[in-house]
Formats: structure tokens, C-alpha cells, sequence
């Protein structure tokens, strides 16, 4: 059974750091992109950035410049680095990937979710 399971989070001072990892882990064939999500309380879910099999990245606007998205594709990993993080980037960070199992059909999995907090 596949899985995602995320480590990292916590609470920092704005201004601050964080890094988010994330691993995939079971009977997987192969990954397409991989990527992390974000949801605020009272808010909708949001990409905050994703890179493909191919190195390819991309985030949402209001990360540019201060999160770095990375994976290790011979680990199945996935990585947020956050810089200079603000208090609105407080949120339920999700982990995201496109993985066909090694028995089965492409499917969208989720990790279970770590809280960032950002204090002002």
C-alpha cells in the first residue's frame, strides 16, 4: 500500500525557517510530480509548489523567492525548504504526488498533514 509521510513543521518566529520532507513509501512503479499543499483555517486548499519527474518546479506567487521545493527521486522523496517565513504562511501543509503503484492505475495520494505556525 502506498504512503506518504511528512516530517518537519512546527513553530518559528516570522523571519524564520522550516523545512518539510516527505517520503513515499510502498509497491510504487513511479511518481509523476510531487509537490506540497497548504490550508489556512477558514480557507481553501492551495498549491504552494510542485516539480515534476523532471525537475521541473513551480509555485504560487506568494512563495517565490522564499520556499525551495526538492526531490530525490531515487528515494521517493520530496522536500519544503521555507525562508523568511511570514505569519500568513501559517497553515496545514499537505504533502502531494502522482504515483502508480506497482499493481494498479496513477492516483493522487496525500500525507497526513503537519501545522506550520508562524508567530509575528
Amino acid at each position: 500500500q502506498v504512503q506518504l509521510v511528512e516530517s518537519g513543521g512546527g513553530l518559528v518566529q516570522a523571519g524564520g525557517s522550516l523545512r518539510l520532507s516527505c517520503a513515499a513509501s510502498g509497491s510504487i512503479f513511479s511518481i509523476r510530480a510531487m509537490g506540497w499543499y497548504r490550508q489556512a483555517p477558514g480557507k481553501q486548499r492551495e498549491l504552494v509548489a510542485f516539480m515534476t519527474g523532471v525537475g521541473r518546479s513551480n509555485y504560487v506567487d506568494s512563495v517565490k523567492g522564499r520556499f525551495t521545493i526538492s526531490r530525490d527521486n531515487a528515494k521517493n522523496t520530496v522536500s519544503l525548504q521555507m525562508n523568511s517565513l511570514k505569519p500568513e504562511d501559517t497553515a496545514v501543509y499537505y504533502c502531494n504526488a502522482e504515483i502508480r503503484p506497482a499493481s494498479g492505475s496513477w492516483n493522487d495520494y496525500w500525507g497526513q498533514g503537519t501545522q506550520v505556525t508562524v508567530s509575528s
